[in-house]
């Protein structure tokens, strides 16, 4: 007898099944490397990485994000037909990796085109699956990633070398110098304040910003993955909110489950700042860099300024 899990995992095995198929069948629809325009057709498997390829890519690169919407939790994300043929045609595909977008690779692999150049970010900066996979909330991982995009798009548009490199240098330096100064402004005058988050989404801006993040590493793995807590650690979470024991909380509002909403609750009522988190851009519009900007000024404001 199946339960209901079991019934839902095989669906989604079966799902797949039939995307690969899709795929294949979809390799003829158009050769790997470019548009009818003469530019690398890049898919990105997030629209947080496809909006870094946008910008290292200009005007030499036409960019597809297939996970973009604000209310879509990337955890549970199943690909669908439209994916499996943008895929298949793809000159240049980046997808997250380390068990992130399982889909994605398995996709790619159902449709081995001779030319296409992948970039598993994951396996880029060496977190493997298990590991905390929300690797572009990391200032560093970000940095490795668009020094890759630069070179994997070189290779795929020689003649386009120098522009590549002139974006990749701007992207870096201009686009970013807002990101970067909030998240050095944090870590000069907050390093080692406490903060509570519900999910490791936050982990790695911890980090980067020296804050001191107290909420046991397994209560963020558990909402992370969409499995339960164990009584002791939320028994921790909820002391530190009870007895102020955390300047902020931050709260994956893309993964927000009762239990998350209880804490996010009780810490507004304790008058600890809450601050929202999300895994895509949102609003889907903004770039990366504004909506990383944006929350980090946002968690500036609640630590005080």
């Amino acid at each position: 007898m199946l339960t209901a899990g079991m019934g839902a995992n095989l669906g989604r095995r079966a799902r797949l099944v039939i995307l690969v198929a899709l795929a294949s069948v979809a390799c003829g629809l158009a050769p790997a490397g470019g548009t009818s325009s003469g530019k690398v057709e890049v898919v990105a498997a997030e629209n947080f990485w496809g909006s870094i390829a946008e910008q290292v890519g200009g005007d030499r690169a036409h960019v597809t994000s297939l996970i973009a919407n604000p209310d879509t939790d990337p955890h549970d994300y199943e690909a669908t037909p439209r994916d499996a043929q943008l895929l298949a045609r793809a000159g240049y595909v980046i997808f997250n990796g380390a068990g992130y977008d399982a889909w994605a690779p398995k996709l790619l692999a159902a449709n081995p085109v001779a030319g296409r150049r992948t970039l598993d970010v994951g396996a880029l900066v060496g977190v493997p699956e298990g590991g905390n996979p929300h690797v572009w909330y990391s200032h560093g991982y970000v940095s490795e990633v668009i020094d890759r995009l630069s070179a994997d798009l070189k290779q795929l548009d020689p003649a386009d070398a120098g522009y590549f490199d002139s974006q990749s240098r701007a992207y870096g330096t201009l686009a970013l110098k807002d990101y970067s100064a909030t998240l050095a402004s944090i870590r000069q005058k907050y390093a080692g304040a406490p903060v509570g988050a519900s999910e490791s989404i936050f982990v790695y801006t911890a980090e980067a910003t020296g804050l001191n993040l107290v909420t046991p590493p397994g209560y963020m793995k558990a909402v992370s993955e969409g499995t339960d807590p164990s009584a002791a650690d939320r028994v921790t979470v909820d002391e530190q909110v009870s007895k102020r024991q955390i300047r902020v909380f931050l709260f994956n509002s893309q993964n927000s489950t009762p239990d998350v909403q209880g804490v996010v609750g009780r810490a507004r009522a304790a008058g600890i700042p809450v601050v929202q988190f999300t895994e895509t851009l949102a609003p889907a519009n903004l770039t990366f860099q504004d909506w990383q900007t944006r929350q980090l000024q946002a968690l500036l404001a609640a630590l005080g300024g």
